[in-house]
């Protein structure tokens, strides 16, 4: 058994490192390629029997972006809203356009580059956030507060702007954070356990951590 651990371990390290040296083309290919995952992973949708939201793959997919991509986790969620915006319809429910990021939604997609960016830098660089316990903290706070921030302040501008509604702090997290939560932990603890046993837990990449 110890064998095939070993040899798994060996496998993810040997893959990381591969992914770490690509140059700049194959390391673009790889990030419109999860572009197009997470176009993918936006039309999916399923409920869980204690709530009529539905949870919904995208933001599990800028997870998943950064874990495997690192920074370049980022490149391509800013590829995921570039296209969208260019008309592709691969926002959630089948949606393209500029339209889309500057309507009520678009700031959590903004916020999907800046959740990416930021975790993928974590996992590049310290070997300690790969471990389950660091990477959820890290998750939580890119998914409350770096998706959510953006998301729920275009939110707000929309429906002041547009709308001509004025709501109260409470009324906008029933409307744009509360009845997603459930769901969004779900997939952070997910994506975290996935951090915990797909990535190197040596350094390839001259980690700043990597000698301690």
């Amino acid at each position: 058994m110890s064998l095939y651990i070993d040899k798994y371990k060996q496998i993810r390290y040997d893959f990381f490192k591969w992914r770490y040296e690509l140059d700049a083309a194959h390391k673009v290919v790889l990030a419109l390629g999860f572009a197009c995952s997470t176009g993918l992973l936006a039309q999916v949708r399923f409920y869980l029997p204690w709530t009529p939201v539905p949870i919904t793959g995208q933001s599990f997919a800028v997870l998943l972006s950064a874990i495997i991509l690192g920074r370049w986790g980022g490149i391509s969620q800013l590829m995921y809203a570039g296209i969208g915006a260019a008309g592709v319809p691969w926002f959630a429910g089948l949606k393209g356009g500029i339209g889309v990021i500057t309507g009520p939604t678009g700031g959590y997609i903004i916020g999907f580059i800046i959740a990416a960016f930021f975790l993928g830098y974590f996992v590049d660089r310290y070997i300690r956030s790969r471990n389950f316990l660091n990477m959820l903290g890290l998750m939580l706070f890119a998914n409350f507060i770096l998706i959510y921030g953006p998301g729920l302040l275009q939110l707000y501008a929309w429906l002041s702007i547009v709308k001509g509604l004025s709501l109260g702090f409470r009324e906008l997290l029933m409307i744009g954070a509360i009845p997603f939560i459930v769901g969004d932990v779900t997939k952070v603890v997910v994506a975290a356990a996935i951090t915990k046993a797909i990535t190197p837990k040596r350094a390839y990449n001259g980690e700043m951590d990597s000698d301690k």
